[in-house]
């Protein structure tokens, strides 16, 4: 039997699977790894390492989406100015009417992507918790690791 260790963002975990087993290579986002020649050590410090990796790919996913939100409100923000410059050079009343209704919808669209960017915000803020999480594991790992083998050093002595 292979083992095969699988690490994701949210757990990690050991999956005995055999080789031919198709399952383990399907799963989106988690890249099997042959545990045959390493030792438990090397094993859970690469699954560490694929959880913290994934997790800062996710998190550069999360800035693009706050980075793409900014972008529209500047636009539409932009977008509500050159309106309001338009209904102050306007005298027609029909038309002033036109405008401040575009300018009521577009303050609306404002207020809309506002609220989902505070939304991305918070979410940019959980991924960044979780991956530095994720790295404090893997130093208090790495940490116990070498404690571990400083002891069995000093008791040899």
């Amino acid at each position: 039997m292979k083992k095969l260790l699988l690490g994701d963002p949210l757990s990690m975990g050991l999956l005995f699977t055999s080789v031919n087993q198709p399952s383990a290579q399907s799963i989106e986002g988690i890249s099997p790894i042959d545990l045959s020649s390493m030792d438990l050590e090397t094993a859970l410090m690469m699954v560490q390492q694929q959880r913290a990796n994934s997790l800062g790919s996710q998190l550069t996913n999360q800035v693009q989406v706050v980075n793409q939100r900014n972008e529209q409100i500047t636009e539409l923000n932009s977008q509500l100015s050159e309106l309001n410059q338009k209904l102050k050079e306007t005298t027609e009343e029909s038309e002033k009417a036109t405008i401040q209704s575009q300018i009521t919808e577009l303050k609306s669209s404002i207020d809309q992507l506002n609220n989902y960017y505070q939304m991305d915000m918070l979410r940019l803020q959980s991924m960044t918790n979780r991956r530095n999480e994720a790295f404090d594991v893997m130093t208090n790992f790495i940490k116990k690791m070498q404690d571990s083998r400083s002891s069995i050093i000093d008791n040899m002595r």
